[in-house]
């Protein structure tokens, strides 16, 4: 019998935090949910991070998942705007690992070349890859369409893993 592993992948950010769950199951991938958190832009740093946190506790809560993919920090020009984009990033790290859940992380470029085959592909080629791996697929943002390439290249990475563990 082939293990079913439902992941949840997170694209972190402190407005937008993107979330999506798939599951796999051999070679086949199924589409379960995603979505997005938000924080209030109006509220101190400490309440949109709390507010990050207790948001992505309902979602593992809600659907529990059994592994957890995280997409690496981005890091810009702007100084303030990668440590804000950090600290919400921890809450994408921390709140899992609360729950005693396996976390993966990725890079942006590793995402991009799993999931569409080119490094420095654009956000709408990776959309379209993932409603053509997902076709059930229904996000309404960029940042839940990037949360589902993060699962899927997850996915794709957690089985080339096990292979190499069993030759």
């Amino acid at each position: 019998m082939t293990e079913r592993v439902r992941i949840l992948g997170l694209d972190p950010g402190l407005r937008n935090t993107g979330w999506g769950i798939i599951t796999v199951e051999g070679t086949k991938l199924s589409y379960v949910a995603c979505g997005v958190v938000t924080s209030d832009g109006d509220l101190d740093l400490a309440l949109r991070l709390k507010q990050l946190h207790d948001r992505l506790t309902e979602v593992i809560r809600a659907w529990t998942p059994d592994e957890v993919a995280v997409e690496e920090t981005f890091v810009n020009k702007d100084a303030q705007a990668t440590l804000k984009l950090g600290q919400a990033r921890a809450m994408s790290l921390l709140v899992p690992a609360l729950h005693n859940l396996p976390v993966a992380e990725y890079g942006a470029n590793q995402v991009k070349k799993t999931v569409v085959g080119v490094g420095h592909a654009e956000k709408d080629q990776v959309q379209a890859m993932v409603k053509i791996l997902l076709p059930k697929a229904d996000f309404k943002k960029a940042d839940a369409a990037d949360a589902l390439a993060i699962a899927i290249a997850h996915a794709h990475h957690r089985k080339a893993r096990a292979l190499a563990a069993s030759l």
